[in-house]
């Protein structure tokens, strides 16, 4: 939400290549270029720009929701190829049960809901971390999955049954992913491996990461947070590239705060003035469509999230947002219980 997109594309025009390390198509990435607006989820943002793109093998993948999203660019005249697009064939599959699954817990959660997508993200990584993920290369052996398939139902069939659903129609799911696999196995390569060489030969390599410090699984306002790091420390493990790889790290936000979904925001603004950055910053998610909680730029988050990622340089975005107020306010500290903080 911080103008990243745009950044990236920026970038992305003096980069050799572009990688994704983290996340699903949970988050919407907008870039602008002329009179085009070019809406992505899951592609890097290189590949308007005829970038070679990689998404490594820290994100996981809805084969479906790639199709659509290469089909919707490729109408605007972007045009995806085996050799512009890799995918890690190490990467996680999201599949149709686990958006039911991420639908049934959200609904189920009352007050607790976390505000995710419903994309099936968390449920994914849950099974990745399980060791009872699909992956890309299995698409290629889909005729030996039944050890695999057999983990995978164990543990979701008694989830699903828990909410009165069915259990996996295990048949139709491996007619589903032949379908698709046909698709998705020409863009799978070892993309580490490849990733590697373009060091070695002295190639800009750009990591791109998907959702902001606060939404990291460790670092992040845990519950309310995404199920992948998405620090800058996490584009060395989810592309294989290795930390040494990673030299410059660039943290981008807003001259305002906004958050999308529950989750706690010290300065956020209830007021004509919180509505008037949501309406003149143009704050309604991508993905999701829902309007973003606005507030008063809060330094401390800014001054962790620089020490987590270990940022060199800062981009400071839509100040002119900023223009219709006589005065501002930024957070340098917060007070609880009669104790200040000046940390998160």
């Amino acid at each position: 939400d911080e103008g990243k997109g745009k950044i990236v594309d920026w970038l992305a025009e003096r980069a050799d290549m572009v990688v994704r390390f983290q996340g699903g198509h949970n988050a919407g990435h907008t870039l602008v270029v002329g009179e085009n607006v070019y809406k992505l989820s899951l592609l890097p943002s290189g590949i308007v720009r005829g970038t070679p793109s990689f998404i490594g093998n820290g994100v996981v993948l809805d084969p479906w929701a790639l199709k659509d999203e290469i089909a919707r660019l490729g109408a605007q005249g972007v045009v995806a190829t085996p050799e512009t697009l890799r995918i890690a064939d190490t990467c996680a599959l999201i599949l149709p049960f686990h958006r039911d699954l991420d639908g049934l817990r959200e609904d189920a959660s009352g007050a607790g809901k976390i505000g995710t997508t419903r994309r099936g993200i968390g449920p994914a990584y849950e099974d990745k971390v399980g060791r009872r993920a699909i992956r890309v290369c299995d698409l290629a052996h889909l005729d030996d999955l039944g050890p695999q398939l057999d983990r995978l139902t164990a543990h979701h069939d008694a989830l699903r049954a828990g909410f009165g659903e069915p259990p996996i129609d295990r048949a139709r799911l491996i007619a589903e992913l032949r379908e698709i696999a046909g698709f998705v196995l020409p863009f799978a390569k070892p993309v580490w491996r490849d990733l590697n060489a373009a060091r070695a030969a002295g190639k800009r390599i750009l990591f791109e990461g998907a959702q902001g410090v606060l939404l990291d699984v460790d670092h992040g306002t845990y519950p309310f947070v995404t199920s992948s790091n998405t620090i800058a420390g996490a584009a060395a493990g989810g592309s294989g590239l290795g930390p040494s790889g990673v030299g410059f790290v660039l943290g981008i936000a807003k001259a305002y705060t906004t958050r999308v979904g529950a989750g706690p925001f010290p300065t956020e603004l209830f007021d004509k003035w919180g509505e008037y950055l949501q309406t003149t910053g143009g704050e309604i998610g991508v993905n999701t469509g829902r309007k973003r909680r606005c507030g008063w730029y809060d330094s401390v988050v800014a001054r962790y999230a620089t020490r987590v990622n270990g940022f060199t340089d800062y981009f400071l975005t839509k100040l002119d947002v900023l223009d219709g107020f006589e005065t501002l306010k930024i957070c340098t500290g917060y007070t609880v219980d009669g104790r200040h903080y000046d940390y998160l």
